[in-house]
């Protein structure tokens, strides 16, 4: 961002010394930013958007008390004042179901108060037209998540492979942990067995999931828990079919 480009900002933000930290940062990294108000909650922010809206909304998550007041400001300024970028700039460290709700109302990039804080790095990629903006501390718990969910999903093909299980397999056994009954699933369009093929199929299956000397005794629960445990079902999508 070149020093010419001034732009002018709005910072939400209830912990005095935390604002006087940010617009120290403002000062000193970022001098062609124009901090045109301050506010500590959202009746001082609303006058203030109302006389002059900023270019960017630099937002805290946790406003007096509350965790989830910075998402409703979040949602509200995007509706009311859609060419403001907000950045949301926030000590929530633990609550990642708060990252997500203040994405979906609109944010434009997140900026955890740990680590590096805040630089100038995220102040221009947002201002430059980025979306989904975050510092180095977020980024490691995307990227975490991100390796987890990839890992999973390579154990779980690797587990229907190895274990020659095809999509009645797996529609038996997610239903099995849904609750069904094998009536129930023998009713499933996408099921074209009965009952007793269904028994023979389940014997199958434990045959094929369990060591031979662990196989005498094994009911539907721990066969749903052996499939789970092998990646074979995924316990975070289970959805039953029609």
């Amino acid at each position: 961002m070149n020093m010419d480009n001034r732009f002018s900002v709005i910072i939400v933000e209830d912990a005095k010394l935390e604002l006087k930290g940010t617009e120290e940062i403002f000062r000193t990294d970022i001098p062609e930013a124009d901090i045109i108000g301050v506010a500590s909650n959202e009746d001082e922010l609303y006058p203030l958007l109302e006389k002059q809206q900023p270019q960017l909304l630099l937002l805290d998550l946790g406003l007096g008390g509350s965790t989830t007041v910075g998402v409703t400001i979040c949602a509200k300024v995007k509706k009311e004042y859609p060419g403001v970028k907000v950045l949301i700039f926030t000590g929530e460290l633990i609550n990642e179901k708060l990252w997500v709700d203040v994405l979906d109302a609109g944010a434009d990039g997140i900026v955890l108060k740990t680590g590096e804080l805040l630089t100038r790095n995220e102040i221009c990629s947002v201002m430059s037209g980025r979306r989904f903006v975050f510092n180095q501390p977020i980024l490691e718990k995307i990227t975490a998540r991100f390796r987890s969910s990839v890992m999973s999903d390579v154990a779980r093909r690797k587990a229907l492979i190895d274990y020659e299980i095809d999509r009645y397999d797996e529609c038996m056994l997610r239903h099995l942990a849904l609750g069904y009954t094998k009536d129930m699933i023998a009713n499933l369009r996408t099921m074209p067995f009965g009952v007793k093929s269904l028994e023979k199929r389940q014997a199958d299956l434990i045959a094929r999931l369990f060591p031979q000397e662990e196989q005498r005794g094994i009911n539907v629960t721990r066969l749903v828990v052996r499939a789970i445990e092998l990646k074979i079902i995924d316990v975070e999508n289970l959805e039953a079919d029609e």
